[in-house]
């Protein structure tokens, strides 16, 4: 079970991983050992699962997001076994759900630009056996950045 001060020390690495101990002991009133040894419990009780750096997606070049949704046209687990190794396999492809309702998945894209967005659905999603449809929504504007989950 999370504490509050196990809540705090996660709600300040979700803004900065790397916040030493001692940063972190004094923000939580803390000694740097404990803050250090909280860390390190919930690293290895799976509350914190990787450290990431948040890249501009604009500064690498990667000029258009889009929601893609797919509708397949079989369910079965080795078609959706296939589909997913085939999404896990895209570099552009940075998140996919599986949805309840018309769409069967919804996948997060970036990338360079239109044509690069046109090749992955029509050369890469449609062509698959068991796709039948794929819907996208291309994001005019992101006016609320990824957020840190709430702890």
């Amino acid at each position: 079970m999370l504490d509050n001060t196990d809540k705090r020390l996660l709600a300040e690495l979700q803004q900065n991983a790397h916040l030493t101990a001692q940063e972190l002991g004094e923000r939580l009133n803390l000694s740097p050992s404990q803050a250090g040894r909280r860390r390190q419990r919930l690293e290895t009780e799976g509350y914190i699962r990787s450290y990431a750096a948040r890249l501009n997606p604009r500064k690498v070049g990667l000029t258009v997001q889009a929601f893609v949704q797919v509708q397949m046209s079989t369910h079965g687990p080795e078609e959706s076994r296939q589909f997913a190794r085939l999404v896990e396999l895209r570099p552009e492809v940075i998140s996919g759900w599986t949805l309840t309702g018309e769409a069967d998945y919804l996948l997060r894209v970036y990338c360079e630009d239109l044509a690069a967005l046109n090749r992955l659905i029509h050369e890469i999603l449609l062509p698959h056996p068991a796709v039948a449809r794929v819907q996208s929504q291309i994001v005019m504007d992101q006016f609320k950045q990824d957020a840190p989950l709430p702890c």
